[in-house]
């Protein structure tokens, strides 16, 4: 790619077809040169390798990580669009998580967008644009889910929080908020009671793909200039009503 070619980071892009990994893919196929950063270097690199671009060991939950990360970054020049894909639905009740579980759910899916919006910002000119995610566990209870539905919630509220703050330096700060996504290349096949269960949950009665999630990271960092503070629901109309219950899933799969 040209040496003036825009530059973007996508932090939690290990797994092939998933939704950092096309994020990557897409952001790349727009002309960006891109760094992707994951807690595993080999399939990380891989992916650099295939899109031209280049790749860090990163754990989003160490802020020292993304610290090095996005200095290394920038050493030829701003960063132009950050994402940060990382996440995981640690399950768990209020009476009985546990210590290390709790903490790691707050910490992967709350406090590293905290350090990354602060690390990537440092290193932006104006026009950047930072993109997290979300969850539908962050407005609609999801028994089992109370700890990252929590964090969830409290990273759509940073959103609008970061995106007061850096609107003064011209960068703007937004969310997606994907349901549940499309088996990605590879994966084990969804049992057929609990695909439709899960379909049957959505009023446009599908799930989601890691392309069309990318397509919003692309329409939100590059498209929409005058966007900032928004979480945009990517659920075929899930948060329009609740995803199944714990229960209702287990009587699925028990046919």
């Amino acid at each position: 790619m040209a040496g003036d070619a825009k530059k973007a980071v996508v932090l939690g892009a290990s797994v092939p077809g998933g939704t950092g990994w096309v994020t990557a893919e897409t952001l790349a196929s727009r002309g960006y040169r891109l760094n992707v950063g994951a807690r595993r270097i080999e399939p990380a690199t891989r992916l650099a390798d295939a899109i031209g671009g280049k790749a860090f060991r990163c754990d989003a939950t160490v802020e020292d990580d993304i610290t090095l990360m996005a200095q290394a970054t920038a050493t030829d020049g701003p960063v132009d669009i950050a994402v940060l894909a990382a996440g995981e639905g640690v399950t768990g009740n209020i009476d009985d998580i546990g210590g290390e579980a709790f903490e790691h759910a707050l910490k992967l899916n709350y406090v590293s967008a905290v350090h990354f919006i602060r690390h990537m910002a440092r290193h932006m000119a104006p026009g950047g644009s930072i993109v997290l995610m979300s969850s539908i566990a962050a407005a609609r209870p999801w028994p089992g889910y109370f700890a990252y539905g929590c964090a969830k919630a409290a990273l759509e509220t940073l959103v609008r929080y970061a995106a007061i703050e850096y609107a003064p330096k011209g960068i703007r700060v937004n969310a997606v908020c994907p349901g549940p996504i499309a088996a990605v290349p590879g994966a084990k096949p969804m049992p057929e009671a609990l695909s439709t269960l899960i379909d049957s949950a959505m009023p446009l009665g599908h799930r989601v793909t890691p392309a069309e999630v990318a397509e919003a990271v692309a329409w939100l960092s590059i498209g929409a200039t005058a966007t900032t503070g928004e979480i945009v629901h990517l659920d075929g109309g899930m948060h329009l009503g609740r995803p199944p219950y714990p229960a209702e899933i287990k009587a699925a799969l028990a046919g």
